[in-house]
C-alpha cells in the first residue's frame, strides 16, 4: 500500500495528524463558537502501529501477512473496459472502471476494515465501535470483526437505515449491534432529537454518538473509515493493482473519477496515479465528484473544522460545510459527511485535483444507463463517478479526439434497488442547499478565525 500523501504533492496548512481527528488522543474538544466543552479528556483511540502509519516517511507500507491472506480471497479486484457504454454513446474515448462490489462485503470499504481489525485485535481491543453513512462502512467492520472474536457497534444514520434495512441486516448477521443515529443511547443522539425530533441524521452525529459510547466502555474504541490518513493508506490497494492492470492495458488514464464521502475512495484509486503521473510528467487530470445536496468541496470553505457533529475532537483543516450541516437525506448516504479528507483538501487547495457537483436525479439516470449497458448496478455512491466519466466520455464525441478515462466503480447497488425503483417512477428528490444555509452552518467557523 502507498502511503497517502505523495511526496510532491504540497501541503497547505498545518501538517494532518491522525489524533486531530475522531480517533484522536486525548484532547478536549470545543463547542463550535471556541469555547472549550465541559466533558473529560478522550481516550487515545487508534493503535500506535496505525498512528505510525499516518505520519511515517516511508513511501510504500508492507501489507501484513493475515491482512494479505483476508484480501487474497477476492483480490486483485477486476478493471474492466467498458465497451459497452462506450459504444451507446458513440464515444472514442476508452473507458475503464475498477470494480470493487465484489468484495465480502460488496464495496471498497472492506479493505481499510480488514486493515483495521487486525491491528486493533494486536493492541487487545474487545469492541470496535464505529458510524456508518449509507452502511457499506458499517457492513465491512462487522465482518472484519468476526475473524478476530470482537464485538462490533454500530451507530447507522436515520435515513439509511430506513432506506437500506438489509445492510442492517448484514451487518446483524455478523453479529454486529445496529443503532438508529440519532439514538437515545448517547448525550450527543438525545441532544440532536431534541433539537430535530425528525431528523434524518447524519455521519457526523453517528460518529459523535460512537465516540461517546467508546469512551464510556472499557475494552471498547472508535474506528472510523473515511477521510484518516490511515485510511486513504489502506485503500491505495485499489490504485495500485490499478496501475498493474492499465500498464497490462497498454494505457494510461487521462482522467481518473471517484464519488467523493470524505475521501478515501477518491484517494484510493487517485494517489497511486498521481504519483505516476507526477514522475511521468504526465498531464493527467483527478476529478472529485459530490453530490450537489453536500458539496463540501464546490461550495464549503477551508477552514479548521471538527469531523464529529457535537465538536468533542481537535479541529483538522478540510474544505467543509460545518460540522453541524445536515444534508438532505439522499439516497447515496455515503457521500453525506461535511468535510473533506484533509490531504485530499490540501491538493484541491493547491489545484492538484478537482472537484464536481452532481443532482441525484442527473446520478441516478447515468446509474441506469450503465446497468443498462453494462450489466452492473452501481451504487448511488458509485452512479457518481459514472455521471462525470459519461460526461468526460461525451466531451470526447464531441471534441472528436480520444481520451482515456478510469474511473473507481465503488461498489454494487444491489441493496439500493429501492432508490432506482424511486428513479424509474419519476420521484427522484434534487435538493440543494441554499448559500443561506451553509453560510449559517459555517458561520461559527468563520467567527472564531
Amino acid at each position: 500500500m502507498e502511503v497517502p500523501a505523495p511526496r510532491s504533492a504540497p501541503r497547505s496548512g498545518p501538517r494532518s495528524d491522525p489524533r486531530s481527528g475522531p480517533s484522536g488522543n486525548g484532547v478536549n474538544g470545543n463547542n463550535g463558537n471556541g469555547q472549550p466543552r465541559e466533558r473529560g479528556p478522550l481516550r487515545p483511540q487508534l493503535p500506535l502501529s496505525m498512528y505510525r502509519q499516518s505520519i511515517g516517511r516511508n513511501r510504500f507500507v508492507e501489507i501484513p501477512g493475515p491482512v494479505r491472506a483476508e484480501y487474497q480471497r477476492w483480490r486483485p479486484t477486476p478493471l474492466y473496459r467498458a465497451s459497452r457504454l462506450e459504444k451507446a454513446l458513440d464515444t472514442p474515448a476508452h473507458i475503464y472502471f475498477k470494480y470493487e462490489g465484489t468484495s465480502p462485503s460488496g464495496s471498497h470499504k472492506i479493505n481499510t476494515a480488514l486493515a483495521q481489525a487486525y491491528y486493533y485485535a494486536q493492541s487487545g481491543v474487545k469492541e470496535m465501535v464505529t458510524g456508518t453513512g449509507a452502511g457499506q462502512w458499517g457492513t465491512a467492520l462487522s465482518m472484519a470483526c468476526h475473524p478476530y472474536g470482537m464485538e462490533c457497534t454500530v451507530f447507522m444514520v436515520r435515513s439509511s437505515h430506513r432506506q437500506k434495512p438489509y445492510r442492517g441486516t448484514l451487518m446483524r448477521l455478523n453479529g454486529a449491534r445496529v443503532i438508529e443515529s440519532p439514538s437515545t443511547e448517547t448525550e450527543v443522539g438525545r441532544a440532536a432529537l431534541r433539537a430535530d425530533p425528525d431528523s434524518p441524521g447524519s455521519l457526523g452525529i453517528a460518529n459523535a454518538e460512537a465516540i461517546e459510547y467508546a469512551s464510556g466502555r472499557p475494552g471498547a474504541r472508535f474506528s472510523i473509515g473515511s477521510g484518516e490518513n490511515h485510511v486513504l493508506l489502506h485503500q491505495t490497494v485499489i490504485g495500485e493493482e490499478a496501475l498493474l492492470q492499465m500498464e497490462k492495458a497498454g494505457e494510461f488514464p487521462d482522467v481518473v473519477i471517484a464519488a467523493m464521502g470524505a475521501g478515501s475512495n477518491f484517494a484510493g484509486i487517485a494517489f497511486p496515479f498521481y504519483r505516476a503521473a507526477s514522475a511521468e510528467n504526465r498531464g493527467t487530470r483527478f476529478l472529485a465528484v459530490e453530490p450537489d445536496a453536500c458539496p463540501k468541496m464546490t461550495r464549503g470553505s477551508y477552514l479548521m473544522d471538527y469531523t464529529d457533529y457535537s465538536g468533542v475532537t481537535p479541529m483538522v483543516k478540510m474544505y467543509t460545510l460545518g460540522h453541524t450541516f445536515t444534508a438532505y437525506h439522499i439516497h447515496a448516504g455515503g457521500l453525506r459527511y461535511h468535510g473533506a479528507a484533509p490531504i485530499v483538501s490540501a491538493m484541491y487547495h493547491e489545484g492538484l485535483v478537482e472537484a464536481a457537483s452532481y443532482a441525484q436525479s442527473r446520478v441516478f439516470e447515468s446509474g441506469a444507463a450503465f446497468a443498462k449497458a453494462e450489466g452492473l448496478v452501481p451504487a448511488p455512491e458509485s452512479a457518481h463517478a459514472v455521471a462525470a466519466a459519461i460526461d468526460e466520455a461525451v466531451r470526447a464525441r464531441e471534441e472528436g479526439r480520444e481520451r482515456v478515462i478510469l474511473f473507481g466503480l465503488s461498489g454494487h447497488g444491489l441493496l439500493d434497488l429501492t432508490a432506482y425503483e424511486t428513479h424509474l417512477a419519476g420521484e427522484t428528490v434534487d435538493v440543494v442547499p441554499s448559500d443561506e444555509q451553509i453560510q449559517a452552518s459555517l458561520r461559527p467557523l468563520l467567527e472564531s478565525t
